[in-house]
């Protein structure tokens, strides 16, 4: 039996997990055996227990613990974490997500000592190598052995980056293969809206109307620790609220409710104002369900901005860039960055716009198509 190690830390790790942990309990159990391990990176107990419960991923274990602040501290001792739990299991293989951490400290904990590294959701680009995630992205990617890429823009900038397009087995660090095989995240979609909508009772408990209120979510440093971009992301919302007469929820991410504290100001109007609702940090499903219900949606997450798209959602995305970049090319996303302009000018734009939303991101099997590529060509 194939034995493979799951690196998570953060809580979209921990959804797309289960993507996989799923299509490993029901089609695969007889050939693959999954270790998880958990860093620790959210430590939160809504940002991260929550979803081991609702999801049904398997518990942890491993959990490293590992809580601290800095990019190094934080890297160095869960490399050093994951590399003690490599050497104790021998797996064929480990299994990263993403663009975290966790992510970067798996790649380099099991490259070290020649464990093949799978990265799922390979070959995103940002082209901003001042985001953390995107020196996370690149680094994991040239250390890995398979690369699974979600969309066919991800493919093309690995082919870009040097990796053959047909390469033949037997695969390891030098002679990687690289798959366009969709999005895990699409598979979660597809299996978890019906449960959403049966279980979840957020909008009942919001007093909110389906298609009547705006969905927000900031949670990246440089937003939210940057109290001029902060203060210009709360003013516009602001303004959008008491324009458009219309509820904007905003589940408050940990960070962003700490700076928050430190506008005293800022903290009170957004508050009091009868128009925003700021709710603690939601379940998968919850979220699920008010994406699927919103207007639209402001964010400056990724995994967000394609979950609008997977629920016909037009989203307005408060960076510069996105590594989805299909989404603003078809329409259904703007780039504004925190210019409160901007920002104002897009909601109007989608409330008037037809939007289209091409397939772009599989068939929502992708998770079970990794898993048969793994078991074919990892030993």
């Amino acid at each position: 039996m194939l034995k493979i190690v799951t690196i998570i830390g953060a809580r979209p790790q921990i959804i797309k997990a289960a993507a996989l942990s799923r299509a490993i309990k029901n089609k695969f159990a007889d050939k693959i055996q999954e270790i998880i391990i958990h860093t620790g990176q959210h430590y939160d107990n809504n940002m991260s227990q929550v979803f081991f419960d609702e999801l049904g991923v398997p518990k942890p274990y491993f959990n490293l613990n590992i809580r601290l602040v800095s990019h190094g501290e934080q890297t160095g001792a869960m490399v050093s974490g994951i590399e003690k739990v490599i050497q104790t299991e021998k797996p064929n293989c480990i299994v990263v997500y993403g663009d975290t951490n966790s992510t970067l400290s798996g790649a380099i904990a099991a490259s070290k000592i020649n464990i093949p590294v799978i990265h799922i959701e390979a070959g995103l680009r940002s082209f901003n190598k001042s985001m953390p995630e995107e020196v996370n992205r690149i680094l994991c990617d040239h250390v890995s052995t398979l690369l699974f890429c979600p969309t066919k823009t991800a493919f093309d900038n690995l082919l870009k980056e040097g990796f053959k397009e047909r390469n033949t087995s037997p695969y390891n660090i030098n002679n990687p293969k690289v798959y366009h095989c969709g999005d895990i995240m699409y598979d979660n979609s597809i299996y978890f809206s019906e449960i959403a909508e049966k279980k979840s009772t957020i909008l009942k408990d919001n007093e909110l109307t389906s298609g009547e209120f705006i969905l927000a979510t900031i949670h990246r440093n440089n937003n939210t620790d940057d109290p001029s971009r902060l203060n210009s992301i709360f003013s516009a919302i602001k303004k959008v609220a008491e324009t458009k007469k219309i509820k904007i929820v905003i589940p408050l991410h940990p960070r962003t409710a700490k700076q928050l504290e430190q506008l005293p100001q800022l903290n009170k109007e957004i508050q009091s104002n009868k128009f925003i609702k700021i709710i603690p940090p939601v379940s998968f499903l919850e979220m699920i369900c008010l994406e699927k219900n919103a207007k639209l949606i402001i964010t400056d997450s990724g995994g967000v901005q394609k979950e609008a798209f997977f629920f016909k959602r037009p989203c307005i995305i408060l960076r510069s860039e996105t590594e989805w970049i299909e989404l603003v090319t078809c329409g259904a996303a703007l780039l504004v960055d925190t210019d409160e302009t901007q920002i104002l000018n897009a909601v109007t734009h989608f409330f008037e716009a037809s939007i289209q939303f091409p397939a772009f991101f599989g068939d929502g099997k992708a998770a079970e198509f990794i898993c048969r590529e793994i078991i074919t060509n990892i030993n």
